[in-house]
């Protein structure tokens, strides 16, 4: 018979997050690309395509979700093992993105980027609020 006072193991998980408010503008997108790739490198998560979906989905927060005096948030909270949560907030919560399989066949001049996105990632999504913003999301499973 088993130690009633055994301790029973609890599945180790830690919880890292970085957090920047950055310029809606290209520069502030760039620089959202570049802080990405110093914390993956410090946290010892592999670069891509993580700093390619940052890149993306800043780069949309500079284009169509500006709004002039405003400025776009950047996250990154990596769950270890498993997965690493990348996450654009700006404040044009009534610019949702489209899914671009929800544009299949449709000719456009924009949203090929959140193909880049859908391939790369393993989720991604869009959440609303608190008004008037919306956070674009995508999450890269580690396999660790």
């Amino acid at each position: 018979m088993g130690d009633v006072n055994q301790e029973i193991a609890a599945p180790s998980t830690s919880l890292r997050q970085f957090t920047v408010p950055l310029s809606a503008t290209r520069r502030g997108a760039r620089l959202a690309r570049l802080l990405a790739t110093e914390q993956l490198r410090s946290w010892e998560i592999p670069l891509d395509p993580a700093r390619l979906i940052v890149a993306e989905l800043a780069t949309n927060a500079a284009v169509h979700g500006r709004v002039p005096g405003r400025s776009f948030r950047l996250t990154l909270t990596a769950i270890a093992p498993a997965v690493l949560r990348i996450e654009v907030a700006d404040t044009r919560g009534d610019r949702l993105p489209v899914s671009p399989r929800a544009t299949a066949g449709i000719h456009m001049e924009s949203g090929y980027g959140l193909l880049l996105v859908e391939e790369l990632a393993d989720r991604w999504g869009v959440c609303t609020g608190p008004v008037p913003s919306k956070t674009v999301w995508a999450e890269l499973d580690l396999g660790g």
